[in-house]
């Protein structure tokens, strides 16, 4: 069952300082047109037949029937149409119904039969009545889409309909500062592109962690945007203008929301994870160690400190991390996951971030504290929750193992290089038994944790065999949720409402330029 949080109490606090700061921001947008390539018309037929359109051609559309349109590519933007009668003079309105999918799945699926646990508004749909024509439209929303479903529910009896379709694509990412990859794997040449394809088409007005859905900007998922953004399209303004928006508006403790809307005006949204606002450090640090922009870390900084202060009051005298109950922290969509110990990791590794934030701000004062709490949850860790004869980390209770778990504290440096070492090899022997990922954000923190344990070719062989295997199946940009084993896989009960290019599985382009793989 999906949980969400609802904490309508809670009160923010405004930051007229850092709003001054945000309000300076001025993110420039890029446009380019984009016709058709296909069309179909549906029958009754399992088959979808596609013809091709050259790009001056209208497509006829015959009354009571349905057509599927394919723009070749993956597209975020809005649509612009021609609509022109054939036959006698138009006595009647014209009335279509439109459906948008990334995958052709989507727009043959039935949308009156979604079972999905998220609102069924977020289905790409809109009936649209024109009552003269010929009529130029542009449809206000900005849609996520390959295909356009049209029905045309009728016209009258005395015409029909001709139809000019412009696909108007929008991004934030100055695209010609894209380059790609050399390597003789064509395999990883297009994982590349695929990658920075999903990353720009995610670059909106903020870093939108889906352009189809939820259209704004989470935390966890800037953290990695941010990261493939340094190393392709370098849109430093963009990390910054996101930053400032957490910061702007924060909880009256202090914390930041794990999520933001930016429209109609900045909203922070109700919800916190103790993970995403961690976070909120390494995205600082990051971004100051890419700009060496002081200015905006002294300004964010105390934002920074609040999360880590907040946070280390969870940490339990014993030094073990204890969640509380609900959805209080995110790490990956996996309903058998016992959270505890990959938490247990991201708060040691967002301590050592938070070591290496307050030196390059010159806070050093608190540096002893954090290195006390450090060593003390470390020291859980190996004494409670380390078995020693499967050099794997389990849940001490319900002796759970799970590749997040290992991960979270691999990444977090506990233990020496050589120990590392044997819980990652022991990891990939035992894996068929642990309890797997289900995400591409999960997936590149796997493959983070082998390249930074020396297992470089097994971090290349995940990015293929992960990654790659959307490819195999169609993917023109990543996805939001996939299980190679159970690819019908939704968080949501319904692949319908899946996002199909998706923020956290842009970073095969930032691991492949990092780990210098060709």
């Amino acid at each position: 069952m999906l949980e969400f949080q609802i904490n309508g109490d809670v009160k923010f606090i405004n930051d007229p300082h850092i709003e001054k700061e945000l309000n300076s921001i001025i993110i420039k947008k890029y446009y380019s047109d984009k016709k058709p390539e296909r069309f179909a018309e549906l029958d009754n037929k399992d088959d979808v037949v596609f013809d091709k359109i050259s790009l001056e051609e209208s497509v006829f559309l015959n009354r009571k029937k349905t057509y599927i349109f394919d723009f070749g590519t993956h597209i975020v933007g809005r649509i612009k149409m021609n609509i022109v009668s054939k036959g006698s003079p138009p006595d009647a309105p014209v009335k279509l119904k439109m459906q948008f999918g990334e995958l052709l799945s989507e727009v043959i699926k039935n949308p009156e039969e979604y079972q999905g646990e998220l609102s069924s508004s977020w289905i790409q749909e809109e009936l649209l009545t024109v009552d003269t024509i010929p009529k130029e439209i542009q449809l206000d929303r900005r849609y996520t889409f390959r295909y356009i479903k049209i029905s045309v529910v009728d016209t009258s009896p005395k015409f029909n309909i001709s139809l000019d379709l412009t696909a108007v694509e929008e991004t934030s990412a100055d695209t010609s500062k894209l380059s790609y990859i050399e390597s003789e794997d064509s395999l990883l040449v297009e994982i590349d592109k695929i990658s920075q394809k999903t990353l720009v088409q995610c670059m909106q007005d903020v870093f939108e962690d889906g352009p189809k859905r939820d259209r704004r900007l989470w935390l966890g998922d800037l953290r990695l945007q941010a990261r493939a953004n340094y190393y392709t399209v370098k849109n430093f303004d963009l990390v910054k203008k996101c930053l400032l928006l957490f910061a702007t508006k924060v909880a009256e403790n202090g914390q930041v929301s794990a999520n933001i809307f930016d429209k109609p005006k900045l909203i922070p949204d109700d919800t916190f994870l103790a993970d995403y606002s961690l976070f909120f450090i390494d995205v600082l640090l990051e971004y100051g160690l890419e700009t060496s922009d002081t200015s905006l870390l002294n300004l964010l900084y105390p934002i920074a400190k609040n999360q880590y202060n907040i946070l280390s009051k969870e940490i339990s005298p014993t030094g073990e991390v204890v969640p509380k109950a609900g959805w209080w922290a995110f790490v990956d969509w996996q309903e058998k996951l016992d959270k505890r110990l990959s938490i247990q990791g991201i708060f040691i590794y967002s301590f050592k971030k938070m070591i290496e934030l307050a030196n390059f701000v010159h806070d050093f004062e608190i540096i002893t504290e954090i290195k006390k709490n450090i060593d003390l949850m470390e020291f859980w860790v190996l004494e409670n929750a380390f078995n020693k004869e499967k050099k794997l980390f389990m849940c001490c209770d319900e002796e759970q193992a799970s590749i997040a778990s290992q991960v979270w504290l691999l990444l977090s440096k506990i233990g020496t290089p050589a120990f590392r070492r044997e819980v990652i090899e022991s990891t990939l022997k035992n894996r068929n038994t642990l309890v797997e990922c289900n995400t591409p954000y999960m997936y590149h923190h796997l493959v983070e944790a082998l390249f930074e344990n020396g297992l470089f070719n097994e971090a290349i062989q995940e990015i293929k065999s992960y990654w790659g295997e959307m490819v195999k199946l169609g993917a023109d940009t990543f996805w939001e949720a996939f299980n190679p084993n159970n690819q019908e896989f939704s968080p949501y009960g319904d692949t319908l409402v899946n996002s199909y290019c998706h923020a956290w599985s842009c970073t095969p382009c930032y691991l492949m330029r990092k780990y210098n793989v060709d």
